[in-house]
């Protein structure tokens, strides 16, 4: 059964005061294991420890995620859950629905989260009205990253057009130098994917297709336009590119072995850890187009027995949406933070672009979930482009077929 509100002040305070006599203790499944996410996910370990909690770190590397999630069903089926869970979007609402989600709506009004957090993102914290995960920060997805050295060296700007990008493209590949550093997995195939969609298709476009699922927009020549530029894209990678991590394709750009990397500003954390500098080493742009992608890392706690864990749950949501938290994690992350208080001033460049895309995005309303990193659809949903868009990278299917490939992956998911 799904966790009930505990909506009276006096049984909030008995709660509390329970939970503050046992030693917080968190079990925490996460897949952030890069270097850069490493270091980040080591700030709240310590934030966790410095505030009397024992941690036991859970990490599982592979797949974007996919492998994490594969762990953590195994765990729920076994009735041993872990104590928090890296989870986001429709996919926090999918575990909720298996009445394995714990409440922390008492944190959550304790520490004013409704005030502090867009409604936006405040939104996908929350099941049925009350609040059920913690949000970490805001990634943006449709990132563009470049060599600055590799682009000096052959006369190159950064791209604000595909066609600029594709011109770019074929002059690096003249001057023996690979212009897209890829790896080979679907998430990262999708994550190209649908930054070239937001430029061609258009915000409205984007959202029809990815969001509302409108299947006139799914197979409208515009679509047609994206899985030729993809076509386009696949002739700008090396061929090792097949199941190369995501971070190794970063340190492709980093080494100069390749000029540009299509990826979310996680990857700004891996240059950041290699002591690279933006505006100096690598340069930063959104990719060619209007809009802004967001992806939103956040904690789910589950539902599980035991005074320390619970206390644990409880510190770990305050700690994570806690001003210090969320300023130090997202220096080290790439992200900026999910409060809207947290000064800038510490941030970089890139940051700072982003929240500012961000907000004008959110003005405009061209701010819109990712589709590749599962915040606008569920899993079924977004699984089964997903497979059209791979398929369509590594094959020779031309972009007639692969949108009807997509209509129908989409009908069959419904």
């Amino acid at each position: 059964m799904k966790t009930k509100v505990l909506s009276a002040v006096s049984a909030v305070a008995i709660l509390s005061a329970t939970f503050a006599s046992a030693e917080p203790s968190a079990e925490v499944l996460h897949y952030w294991t890069s270097g850069g996410e490493a270091k980040s996910v080591a700030v709240l370990q310590k934030e966790f420890a410095d505030n009397g909690g024992t941690w036991t770190d859970m990490p599982v590397a592979g797949g974007g995620g996919d492998a994490a999630m594969t762990a953590l069903r195994a765990r729920v089926l076994s009735g041993n859950a872990p104590t928090a869970v890296q989870l986001k979007g429709p996919a926090i609402q999918e575990w909720y629905e298996e009445g394995v989600l714990a409440d922390i709506s008492d944190v959550a009004e304790a520490e004013n989260w409704a005030k502090v957090l867009p409604a936006s993102i405040a939104d996908h914290m929350k099941c049925e009205g009350n609040w059920c995960a913690a949000p970490v920060n805001v990634h943006r997805v449709d990132w563009i990253w470049a060599n600055a050295d590799v682009l000096k060296a052959n006369d190159i700007e950064m791209p604000t057009t595909w066609d600029e990008f594709n011109a770019a493209a074929e002059k690096l590949q003249a001057a023996g130098v690979i212009p897209l550093a890829h790896g080979g997995q679907a998430w990262q195939d999708a994550t190209v994917f649908e930054a070239v969609a937001l430029g061609i298709l258009g915000p409205d476009g984007f959202r029809k297709a990815f969001v509302e699922l409108d299947e006139a927009t799914l197979t409208s020549d515009e679509m047609k336009a994206v899985f030729d530029q993809m076509r386009k894209m696949r002739g700008y990678v090396d061929e090792n590119f097949p199941g190369r991590d995501w971070n190794l394709a970063t340190a492709m750009v980093m080494n100069g072995e390749a000029a540009f990397q299509i990826m979310g500003d996680w990857a700004k954390g891996e240059f950041l850890a290699a002591g690279k500098a933006p505006g100096e080493d690598f340069l930063c742009a959104s990719t060619p187009g209007d809009g802004f992608l967001y992806n939103v890392d956040s904690f789910a706690m589950f539902d599980v027995d035991g005074d320390d864990k619970k206390a644990g749950q409880q510190l770990l949501a305050k700690l994570i949406v806690g001003k210090n938290f969320q300023k130090v994690f997202n220096l080290n992350k790439g992200s900026i933070p999910a409060r809207t208080d947290v000064a800038l001033d510490e941030f970089d460049q890139c940051a700072d672009l982003s929240a500012k895309d961000m907000q004008a995005s959110s003005d405009s309303g061209a701010l819109l979930p990712s589709y590749a990193h599962g915040m606008a659809l569920r899993g079924a949903q977004a699984g089964a482009i997903t497979d059209v868009v791979t398929s369509h990278f590594n094959s020779d299917m031309s972009s007639e077929d692969a949108v009807q490939q997509l209509l129908t992956a989409v009908q069959n998911s419904m």
